[in-house]
């Protein structure tokens, strides 16, 4: 469903605010954004299986979204978020129309943003598209500037974003003319790229720059060539792009065979399944050919540094990196109509999602509701000051410095009584500085007075009752309290004879430019490895996988595994849509069961815990049913191989880097992102190999610290927990400390904490 466009034998629903007794659907509309007759607000949705009736509520009123909530809690068993999930939605499509006639029933600017706040169902970190009417209207309080305003608050990314590739010649068009009579060959350009998409220009010199679209100093490009769009979230975008900083590091340039449309290559393979065209990829090595290019490249490199890696002028950096959908925080962060000071929050799917970590503004009842409603299962705390009060600024700084200390733990709030006198009246503020604590949506305390010593007692006191620590906290265990690398297997074996296990294919084109790959890393790092076509080299292991007998699969599988190891290709495979290769690859040993070979079965695990060497597609792993579920059958069937030690250590460490990456997540104070029945059949499996693990220390090790891990700070009234006392983990894991002297320390606190 697209912008409001029905699909027949769908169920769907419209949600229309408006004067009562007035509903407008539109189900012939076409386009993302739509007019509604006699109608102010209404949300068009999709989902298979259910059906809503509409509900209609007055326009303007703060209420209004509570009503909405009520009613998709009632037809929802209490969930309401109703896009958490990717199958329930395809699309959310928002229409604002005025209402006619005057007197109340016009928009008025504030109930134009709060409403549509309230119901932005979607974001742009779930890849939905969301699309949007900005309000608009002849006259009345639905003004020009109101409408502007209200776009802009309005304004969500689309799914999609335009990837261009800008193309400049550093000769500034002497390549043209003087490269035949000196190289012996035709060179029409000395080409830079860079790309471009969300209004940013990312390029390689200095390291990783980024500027405004054609704003680098070398000036326009020759050519823009559109390469096509992306619908990765920003927030995976520059994750990656974080983990190409190791890789296109300052000192890495070379003009010749690390430069900037080698960047430029791996990014576009990243964000759209290609690279850039080869004539520009191949140009160095044209010029390499040549025996003038060979003699002069190190003087043409070093000359054209100061061209290549000059920086960019402070005025063209963007002030927040990413592109429009980056930059939604920034739009979330808008200024108040009524207050010069900056209002930090944004409404999704209801609920409001705060900027962590900062002081909030409030100058409005409704606003200061949605502040502390946000807070109704934690704590909040309100400081009511006022432009008179000299007193209050000498505890600004230790307030701005409690609401950083606090993060996402309490809402730390700010009201100036000079300018919200709606709010004093409420809670009858005498005297400034007053603060007030509440307690889970309850008030907790109230106290006057600028004592900074006070004021940090109480915040952080209500912090701790708000969310006492785990009684995991206070016990000493060195190596469950830090953070532990994911295991990986980095060892190349000799990639000829690799290569000649597998017949014909080992003469594919993909698989020698992969194996070049490998080679060139292994002997000269990752900066002097340019990576090869992937698209084409999944493309080939996919049709391998499904065509090729299983005996042969290996050599391919353990090819790719040796790949992982660079960020660059993990990264890949967290952009490949659907996951169809890791799928493919995690799932064949399970298909094959007992007639999977033992050399296919351990060479999948190894390749699986080099998955963990992106960032994203380790969260990707845990988080994604589909990813979770196949990994979580190789490690359970894996474990049960009596007959090859090898299997069950490989599947002990795939074990032990999702219960790490998990548990990194729980030493943030983040919520877990594997999902409780995931850690209850993960657990499960641990514990029953554990209990018969004889022979392997390093499965022992292990899955020991895979338990310590999962059980670290879990829910003291949780799923993990009951297992561990229905199966008895704490005998199991004490009965290993007769197995090896080397692991008694790890027993002890893997007992520590199932005690």
């Amino acid at each position: 469903m697209t912008g409001g466009m029905r699909r027949e034998n769908r169920p769907t629903t419209t949600l229309t605010l408006g004067p009562a007794g007035e509903n407008s659907s539109h189900p012939d509309a076409l386009e993302n954004t739509y007019p509604i007759p006699n109608a102010s607000y209404s949300i068009d949705f999709e989902e298979p299986g259910l059906w809503l009736s509409s509900v209609e509520v007055p326009v303007g009123l703060e209420w209004a979204r509570r009503r909405c909530e009520e009613h998709i809690r009632k037809h929802h068993d209490g969930d309401s978020d109703l896009v958490s999930r990717d199958w329930r939605f395809q699309s959310v499509a928002f229409g604002i129309t005025p209402v006619p006639g005057g007197g109340d029933m016009n928009l008025k600017r504030r109930d134009t943003i709060a409403i549509i706040d309230a119901f932005r169902l979607k974001t742009y970190e779930e890849g939905y598209l969301c699309k949007y009417l900005a309000a608009s209207g002849p006259s009345g309080d639905l003004t020009a500037e109101t409408a502007e305003t209200a776009e802009t608050r309005l304004r969500l990314p689309l799914k999609a974003m335009e990837v261009e590739l800008y193309v400049y010649d550093l000769s500034q068009g002497l390549a043209r003319q003087m490269s035949q009579n000196f190289l012996g060959v035709q060179i029409d350009a000395v080409y830079h790229t860079a790309l471009v998409f969300g209004g940013i220009e990312y390029f390689f010199g200095a390291g990783i720059q980024q500027t405004y679209p054609g704003a680098t100093h070398h000036g326009r490009p020759m050519e823009v060539i559109p390469l096509g769009k992306t619908d990765l979230p920003m927030e995976i975008i520059l994750e990656y792009l974080d983990s190409l900083r190791q890789v296109y590091t300052v000192d890495s340039y070379d003009l010749f065979t690390h430069n900037c449309n080698n960047f430029t290559n791996d990014f576009a393979m990243f964000l759209l399944g290609k690279g850039i065209p080869d004539h520009i990829t191949s140009l160095p090595q044209t010029v390499l050919n040549t025996p003038f290019g060979q003699m002069l490249k190190p003087q043409l490199d070093s000359a054209m540094r100061g061209i290549t890696q000059a920086p960019v002028a402070p005025a063209a950096i963007p002030q927040s990196s990413g592109s429009s959908r980056a930059g939604q925080a920034n739009l979330n962060r808008v200024r108040d109509p009524h207050s010069s000071s900056i209002s930090s929050f944004s409404h999704v799917n209801g609920d409001s999602e705060l900027h962590t970590g900062q002081v909030h503004y409030a100058t409005t009842l409704k606003k200061l509701d949605i502040l502390l409603a946000s807070a109704r299962n934690s704590c909040a705390a309100i400081f009511f000051t006022s432009a008179t009060c000299p007193p209050c600024k000498l505890v600004y700084p230790a307030y701005d410095e409690l609401a950083a200390e606090a993060g996402d733990k309490a809402v730390l709030i700010k009201v100036d009584l000079s300018e919200a006198y709606e709010i004093g009246s409420r809670y009858q503020v005498r005297a400034t500085p007053t603060f007030m604590s509440f307690l889970r949506g309850e008030k907790e305390n109230e106290w006057v007075g600028a004592s900074e010593g006070q004021l940090r007692g109480n915040v952080r006191m209500l912090i701790q009752m708000a969310h006492p620590p785990h009684p995991h906290t206070n016990l000493r265990l060195r190596t469950l309290q830090r953070r532990h690398r994911t295991v990986t297997y980095a060892k190349i074996p000799p990639l000829d004879k690799l290569m000649s296990k597998m017949g014909s294919r080992g003469t594919d084109p993909a698989v020698t430019a992969l194996k070049d790959f490998i080679r060139t890393r292994e002997a000269s790092g990752a900066s002097d490895a340019a990576l090869p076509s992937l698209p084409t080299v999944t493309s080939l292991l996919n049709q391998s996988i499904e065509n090729d007998p299983p005996d042969s699969l290996f050599p391919l599988v353990d090819l790719l595994r040796c790949a992982l190891v660079d960020p660059r290709v993990s990264g890949f495979l967290a952009a490949e849509h659907a996951h169809l290769t890791v799928l493919a690859v995690l799932s064949k040993p399970q298909g094959l069961g007992e007639n999977c070979p033992y050399s296919l079965r351990i060479v999948t695990l190894q390749l699986a815990c080099n998955l963990f060497t992106s960032s994203i597609l380790a969260t990707q792993l845990l988080q994604d049913s589909t990813l979770c579920t196949p990994l979580l059958q190789l490690i359970t069937s894996s474990l049960l191989d009596t007959a090859h030690p090898p299997v069950r250590v490989a599947a002990a460490s795939l074990a032990f880097n999702m219960a790490a990456v998990n548990h990194v997540r729980r030493l943030d104070g983040k919520e877990d992102v594997l999902s409780e029945p995931s850690q209850v059949e993960l657990l499960a499996s641990v514990l029953e190999t554990i209990a018969n693990e004889n022979e392997s220390k390093d499965s022992v090790r292990g899955l020991l610290t895979a338990i310590g891990l999962l059980m670290y700070e879990a829910p003291r009234d949780g799923e993990l927990v009951e297992l561990c006392q229905a199966l008895g983990a704490k005998e199991i894991v004490v009965a290993k400390k007769t197995f090896s002297a080397d692991l008694r320390d790890l027993v002890t606190e893997v007992e520590q904490v199932l005690a």
